[in-house]
């Protein structure tokens, strides 16, 4: 099978034998991609390969099965400068959707939110709503939707000042109601994450535990990479120290690994 100029970004990359690295790229219409990128590190030294993390690119490739040949590849655009904690916040979207995403699944909605969510997380005011509505994409997507406009056992609309239960693989249940296991959240929180406005630091801390809770569910007990990253990076100073980290320093760590 032969596919011309696929709009992609590329989720990860590794060395393959003398000249080749594979990669796995993020596809509109094919979804998460295996490919060989022969002889990359050989034309590499010869200028900057388009194959770097968070820039558009077009990707032809030709083959069958979960690993695939590159053909050609191309920037549409200059990859997005990130530093800091919004580079590593972008590492965590890619890792999400390294361990997550099935291949070959056309993903056109979740693609989009992806490339839309990159220019976000230049700004720190906007990273935590970028994450938090990402995360809310994803489990979509994957056919795990949020119930978030009404209770799961009554159909009664969910109200701002009620406070819920959200139970696993069920919905919000209102409190109190005796017995229940799941994870509290507020009627205001779940109505904010329905409409995609996180305004408040409330909001966000209690969209970030349930939205981390329930995606537990899918990634297992492996720990993220990115969020270890993040924890480390930290522990060495204040907020200014890690935004200076440039992409280099972070891509070397985490982007070419195994």
């Amino acid at each position: 099978m032969k596919v011309l100029l696929q709009p992609a970004y590329i989720l990860h990359s590794r060395p393959y034998r003398e000249t080749s690295v594979l990669v796995e790229a993020f596809t509109p219409e094919y979804g998460r991609v295996g490919l060989v990128a022969k002889g990359v590190k050989r034309r590499r030294s010869h200028g900057v390969s388009p194959l770097q993390p968070f820039c558009p690119l077009l990707l032809s490739w030709t083959g069958r099965g979960d690993l695939v040949t590159l053909t050609g590849a191309e920037a549409t655009g200059p990859a997005f400068t990130l530093t800091g904690e919004g580079l590593i916040c972008a590492f965590y979207l890619n890792e999400l959707l390294l361990r997550l995403l099935p291949r070959r699944d056309p993903l056109e909605d979740l693609f989009s939110a992806y490339a839309h969510s990159l220019p976000s997380l230049r700004h720190a005011r906007q990273r935590q709503q970028t994450l938090r509505l990402f995360e809310r994409d994803l489990l979509a997507c994957l056919g795990y939707g949020l119930i978030l406009d009404h209770e799961v056992n009554s159909s009664r609309p969910i109200e701002a000042e009620q406070w819920y239960s959200y139970q696993l693989e069920k919905g919000p249940v209102r409190l109190p109601s005796n017995g229940l296991e799941g994870m509290k959240i507020s009627g205001h929180t779940l109505q904010a994450l329905a409409q995609g406005a996180l305004a408040d630091p409330v909001s966000l801390g209690e969209a970030k535990r349930l939205l981390r809770w329930l995606l537990a569910v899918h990634l297992g007990d492996k720990p993220l990479k990115s969020r270890g990253l993040l924890e480390e990076l930290r522990r060495l100073g204040n907020v200014n120290r890690v935004e200076k980290k440039s992409a280099h320093d972070c891509k070397s760590r985490y982007f070419t690994g195994s």
